[in-house]
């Protein structure tokens, strides 16, 4: 399975407006939500709640929020970019701008791990950030990540 198998130009959000991370859940989980069949609050709920075990904002102004949900049938994967920046308690205390939202099911362990360590790996690349900073439309971003996907 590649990121492109599980990211759709619909979950991606290239404008957040969001000022806090409660926010920019909300945000991202709206069109998630579109393809999960679930309320947009549902997966917000899912998602705080694994917040609160420890924030998921990586650091390197990187965060991918994640959680598992009851009934979902695959993998779903939303991008977002907050051009401003906001704080989500990242561990090196800086803003966020790149965001990952990654929702499994909730028996799908060892896939929700291999997504997340593919991801981490590609977001250690200064370049490959950079590029997702400068995007200007979803198909832009689905063009930065294909030149990089590969199986997890």
């Amino acid at each position: 399975m590649k990121i492109l198998d599980v990211l759709s130009k619909e979950t991606i959000c290239l404008d957040l407006k969001a000022t806090d991370k409660k926010g920019v859940l909300d945000e991202m989980a709206a069109p998630v939500a579109r393809l999960t069949g679930a309320a947009p609050q549902a997966l917000v709920k899912v998602l705080m709640e694994r917040e609160r075990l420890g924030s998921t904002g990586i650091g390197g102004g990187i965060g991918i929020p994640h959680g598992k949900l009851k009934n979902l049938a695959s993998l779903i994967l939303g991008f977002g970019l907050s051009r401003r920046g906001v704080d989500f308690d990242s561990l090196d205390g800086r803003p966020a701008h790149l965001f990952f939202l990654m929702l499994t099911p909730e028996n799908s362990a060892g896939l929700h791990l291999r997504l997340l360590a593919r991801l981490s790996r590609l977001l250690k690349n200064d370049e490959f950030k950079s590029q997702l900073m400068r995007a200007k439309s979803p198909e832009e971003i689905i063009e930065i990540i294909q030149e990089k996907d590969e199986p997890f």
